[in-house]
């Protein structure tokens, strides 16, 4: 039997390899630059299945994958895992604190040790990157540079870890989406993700719309709007809801917000993750 291929936010020391590695065990995992470049892995064949950050309980959601989700793919989300993010600053072997004039990292990562930056490194500027391990990377080969990026990043590319735990806040969890050409199957305890447009200028349209579940019991376990990309004050309404889409109320809760809508995409179903975002403490 062919080993099954899974991509990943890379290069490896990112915690969407990590993400990857509790998702897919058995996998072996393929490294690409952007979120983008992994959906078109999984499309063009070249990995069955990927993973990507999509939402983080410091810094909210993902915009990447959140956009090829809603305009760049045909994916489904077909799981989630949860990553306990534990952010390290690092640097060549030798550099010093005082040395550090620049720091590279994902933006995400930036956001999330915002506070220790403008505490201890005000003066150094801030450089974002495709992913933290780029960044670590990067880090030891230049003169005066950090990266922040996890401890196994660091073991990667032979920094010194400058100072651990940096993020603002614990615990702080990033919530990773597998994707695929399917979603998964009913399992009985599942989540549905959704996005959609109600007219901007039809008065109570969103909440006509969310009592399409609220009439069925149906919880909504996060709701968040995006703009449409179309003209400003138009957007996109992104809902994640207990159940599978194959479940009746949810059909019919779905087939009653499709009406409404200008525009809707289910996402995918999926098996909830066995961990909750507040029970531990991601790029």
């Amino acid at each position: 039997m062919n080993e099954q291929r899974v991509a990943y936010l890379g290069p490896p020391g990112t915690f969407s390899e990590e993400a990857a590695r509790l998702a897919y065990p058995e996998a072996r995992l393929v490294a690409f630059p952007t979120v983008a470049k992994v959906s078109q892995a999984i499309e063009k064949g070249l990995a069955q299945a990927g993973v990507a950050a999509i939402e983080n309980s410091i810094e909210g959601s993902v915009t990447d994958t959140l956009d090829v989700l809603l305009h760049g793919s045909r994916l489904k989300i077909c799981g989630e895992v949860l990553v306990p993010i534990e952010h390290c600053l690092m640097a060549r072997a030798g550099t010093e604190p005082g040395d550090v004039q620049v720091i590279y990292s994902h933006p995400q990562a930036l956001a999330q040790c915002r506070l220790f930056l403008e505490k201890h490194y005000e003066k150094a500027r801030l450089e974002p990157t495709y992913s933290n391990a780029l960044a670590a990377a990067q880090a030891v080969s230049v003169d005066g540079a950090a990266a922040i990026a996890s401890r196994r990043a660091a073991d990667l590319y032979g920094a010194d870890v400058l100072a651990a735990g940096i993020q603002d806040v614990s615990p702080n969890v990033t919530r990773f989406v597998a994707l695929g050409h399917e979603d998964a199957p009913p399992s009985g305890d599942d989540k549905t993700s959704l996005g959609y447009s109600v007219p901007a200028d039809v008065p109570g349209s969103l909440v006509t719309s969310l009592q399409a579940f609220s009439s069925r019991s149906i919880n909504l376990t996060k709701i968040e709007s995006r703009p449409s990309r179309h003209s400003l004050g138009e957007y996109i309404f992104l809902v994640d809801c207990q159940g599978h889409r194959e479940d009746p109320l949810v059909a019919a809760a779905l087939a009653a917000v499709e009406r409404q809508s200008s525009f809707f995409k289910v996402l995918g179903s999926y098996p909830r993750s066995q961990s909750r975002l507040g029970d531990s403490g991601g790029d």
